[in-house]
């Protein structure tokens, strides 16, 4: 998959403080990246690229800040305001509204210094208008990899977006049809979730059903992934060759996580691309807002038994993820902010790095999960994910280094959209 560039920018130097490539290695100081037409074209000191460029290129200084990619997010539902309403009341909402907060959710995003995003699910046709109207130019924000509607079973999670199919051909009916429509990848509930009436530590499809979807999605090119809260959906998913799962849990039907060393050994060998969105279930948000009020002195009682209750909840997830890890799986983990759903506003990529960092990535690992690893996982990284000659400039600047001190990936400076600088 490539990335075509009809609003790129004319010749441009960048130069920063510090630059952080996304490959690996420590960030250079005195760093210039040289931009023509959307695309990289020499990354070097400043002086040797004022050197190569001509005489009156601009130069946009950014100072003592540290240039890195353009993150990517690989969990939203732009369509959901992520203001702590419930599902039901979000999905009371019309279609006309849902594009007008997924306009509005694009641009916080992109603000944040999130360039790409993966769009997991939307009620009708909403996912397709609102990527349609960003390719158009009447919107800002990332740029989109579309699933359009999950796929459900009857009653199942997200079955208000309206993709329900029960049994493999209804499944494979379904993968055909939101292919044509301009589906980028497959999206399938293998387990229930937050929608009332769902059980999150039970699956909602077989092997079998999930194969048929992979097998379609395969034959048509698109990869898939899978929505796995609980364990046994996650056996399933494994087995079936689905190429991403989101959560991973480890979820059993009682509410309660139970770590399985033999599923995550069956996860680490077959390859699978695993999105953790830690901060939906330790509800980080909930959580730093607490402890900021805290710190501030303005919490009551109530206020730090809550934050206890919640960090005790927190420790059980990180834990599982920790044990995760055990298993040589970082190079496979990519962020997500599962944005949109409950109060998981839009912005917040930030969140989930804190947590990587938390359960053992360094934050070098942890910038390097949300830009060249994330690219590999949906299949851009040719075009993204790194700075590097020929890749699109796609940029993002900090104020400090992220590779030592994860929370500078909260302060943004300056973002860039294939060379057009967006704030």
């Amino acid at each position: 998959m490539s990335i075509s560039l009809d609003a790129a920018a004319s010749q441009c130097i960048v130069r920063a403080g510090l630059l952080a490539d996304g490959c690996g290695s420590a960030p250079r100081s005195d760093a210039a990246v040289l931009i023509d037409e959307g695309r990289i074209t020499a990354v070097d000191t400043t002086a040797a690229i004022t050197a190569k460029a001509s005489p009156d290129t601009q130069t946009i200084d950014l100072g003592d800040a540290c240039l890195a990619p353009g993150l990517i997010d690989g969990h939203t539902h732009l369509s959901l305001a992520g203001d702590g309403r419930l599902y039901s009341e979000m999905f009371s909402e019309t279609d006309e509204m849902m594009v007008l907060t997924g306009a509005l959710n694009l641009h916080r995003h992109l603000q944040a210094g999130i360039t790409t995003i993966r769009e997991h699910g939307a009620r009708n046709r909403v996912g397709f208008t609102l990527k349609d109207g960003l390719n158009r130019g009447y919107i800002p924000g990332p740029r989109m990899q579309v699933s359009g509607r999950p796929i459900t079973c009857t009653g199942g999670h997200f079955h208000m977006c309206n993709e329900v199919a029960d049994g493999e051909d209804e499944i494979r009916r379904s993968v055909r049809r939101l292919v044509h429509e301009g589906a980028d990848y497959i999206k399938i509930m293998a387990s229930g979730g937050g929608t009332e009436g769902t059980i999150p530590g039970r699956a909602s499809y077989s092997e079998a059903e999930l194969h048929a979807a992979v097998h379609e999605a395969h034959h048509l090119h698109r990869v898939t992934a899978a929505h796995c809260r609980a364990s046994e959906s996650m056996v399933n998913a494994v087995k079936a060759g689905i190429d991403l799962m989101e959560h991973a849990e480890f979820l059993e039907p009682d509410g309660e996580l139970k770590f399985d060393p033999e599923l995550a050994q069956m996860m680490a060998e077959c390859g699978i691309w695993i999105s953790p969105t830690l901060q939906a279930w330790c509800r980080w948000p909930q959580v730093t807002q607490l402890r900021r009020q805290r710190e501030q002195g303005l919490a009551q009682v109530d206020d730090l038994a809550t934050l206890q209750s919640l960090e005790k909840r927190a420790e059980k997830r990180l834990d599982v993820m920790r044990r995760m890890l055990d298993y040589c799986m970082k190079e496979r983990i990519v962020p997500g902010t599962d944005s949109g759903v409950n109060d998981l506003a839009f912005g917040h990529l930030d969140y989930d790095l804190e947590l990587l960092v938390e359960v053992g990535f360094t934050p070098g690992e942890a910038l390097e999960s949300a830009t060249r690893i994330s690219a590999e996982a949906i299949g851009l990284a040719d075009d993204l994910g790194t700075i590097e000659v020929g890749k699109v400039a796609d940029l993002v600047a900090f104020d400090g280094d992220p590779t030592r001190d994860i929370g500078a990936v909260s302060r943004v400076v300056a973002v860039f959209q294939a060379g057009v600088r967006v704030r």
